[in-house]
């Protein structure tokens, strides 16, 4: 099973609703038993609660649950996950010093990746935008980029790994 991490700050809002839509194609698409993703962050200031609720009422909004629970990024994920799609630069960089710290070398691009690489709309910044301190439209764009771009990682994947649709 090819497994994916979603990473933000404080895995409330933008990496619950990576999580949410990249596993709602994976459904759609009948392979449940070829991936898996899950979410966390690089801050531990919300662990264990549930992800913010303009993030739940999108989701939902597109027929989606988010049922996550907030988590901080482990020593473990490093090599649980096969691929580490993260929200924004300084994210990324937290995550590749410790992934470096950690074993001694730079992860792969193919492990670790800012998640708006796979997104065909991207002009300029390849971060998606934190929607914290902004209102319901600000999470539905977060909701919009990262349908895209899991759309596109999740054909990038599948190619990769060479998986055909169930029959």
């Amino acid at each position: 099973m090819v497994k994916v991490l979603y990473v933000c700050l404080g895995n409330i809002c933008r990496s619950p609703l990576g999580e949410v839509t990249f596993n709602a194609l994976v459904k759609e698409r009948g392979l449940e038993e070829e991936f898996q993703a899950d979410s966390a962050g690089t801050a531990g200031y919300h662990v264990g609660k549930q992800a913010d609720a303009r993030s739940q009422k999108v989701a939902q909004k597109h027929g989606l649950t988010i049922d996550h629970v907030v988590r901080k990024v482990s020593l473990e994920d490093l090599d649980e996950f096969d691929h580490i799609a993260v929200m924004d630069e300084q994210n990324f960089e937290d995550l590749h010093t410790m992934y470096y710290e950690a074993k001694g070398f730079p992860p792969s691009t193919d492990k670790l990746f800012l998640i708006r690489d796979f997104d065909p709309e991207v002009r300029g910044v390849h971060e998606v935008p934190d929607p914290y301190f902004e209102g319901d439209k600000a999470f539905e764009e977060v909701f919009q980029i990262l349908q895209r771009s899991n759309e596109k990682l999740l054909e990038h994947l599948v190619d990769k790994y060479e998986i055909s649709a169930p029959e």
